[in-house]
Parts: C-alpha cells; structure tokens; sequence
C-alpha cells in the first residue's frame, strides 16, 4: 500500500511538472525566463547634526541703509550664499527688538548666528573664496562697526 501512495505522489508531480523532470536525461529543460530589469532604490534619509553656533556677528546699519532694504539683501543675498558652503550648517540672521529689562533700546540691529564646525577650515579656505567675499562686499556696505564674535559653549 505504501508502495502505491509512493509512486501515485510521484505521478501527480510528473503530470504537474513535466518541464522540471527529466527522466533518464530524454527531456530537456526550459530556458529560464529573462531576469526584469531591477532599477535601485535609494533611500536618503537626511540627519541634521545641530552644532552650537560658535561665530556671533553683532551690527547696528550704516545711515541711510533701512531695515527693509538690508532685510530683503538677508534674505535674497546673504543667506542662500552662506547657507550654501559646505562648512557652515547653520546660519541665521536676528533683528534686535527691544530690552527685556531696564530703559532704552539694544546697541545693536542685529545679531547673525553660524553654526561652522570646521571653523578653522573655514577660516583657511572658505574666507578667502569668491562666495564669502562677495558677500561681504556688500555685508560691509550695509553694517557699521561689525565685531565677529567666536565663541565656545560653557558647558
């Protein structure tokens, strides 16, 4: 009985798959079906590293340059330029408002923060380079008395 289970299984597998067996070499196989085409799938997934800003520059304007001018050379000029050297990683620009505490008003316009973490490296190549100078061509047609301010955290 076990005999006839055997070779009736074994049957139904050659009536199946006739294509895949080959009995004493008489057979011969298909050809394999051509392999689709595989295209490469990349998945970038972005990973920002905040750095602590470590470059301050604080600026009152030049007489006769108005916020709204200088604001919109910010944001047309100044910051697509710098943003877009490999060594800085972040970079903003702040309009001083008012005191928190006490009488008056700030003594100075603006604060500008860069996050450089290759500061040296910035220094060295970057300063010197057409993008950087031609922003700060026009950086220094617009700010009086700039001071670069390099700074380390306390930590």
């Amino acid at each position: 009985m076990r005999r006839l289970v055997t070779a009736s299984l074994a049957a139904i597998a050659a009536l199946a798959l006739p294509a895949c067996i080959s009995i004493g070499g008489e057979t011969e196989l298909p050809a394999a079906p051509a392999a689709a085409e595989v295209t490469a799938i990349e998945i970038i997934k972005e990973v920002k590293v905040t750095t602590t800003p470590n470059l301050f520059i604080l600026y009152t304007l030049k007489e006769g340059v108005t916020s709204e001018a200088f604001e919109t050379w910010v944001r047309t000029t100044d910051q697509p330029a710098m943003r877009s050297l490999a060594r800085v990683q972040e970079f903003r620009t702040y309009r001083a408002e008012r005191l928190l505490m006490g009488e008056g008003t700030p003594g100075i316009a603006y604060i500008e923060a860069f996050a450089i973490p290759d500061l040296d490296g910035f220094v060295a190549e970057d300063m010197g380079g057409a993008t950087v100078q031609t922003v700060m061509g026009g950086f220094m047609g617009l700010a009086e008395a700039p001071q670069f301010i390099v700074v380390s955290e306390v930590k």
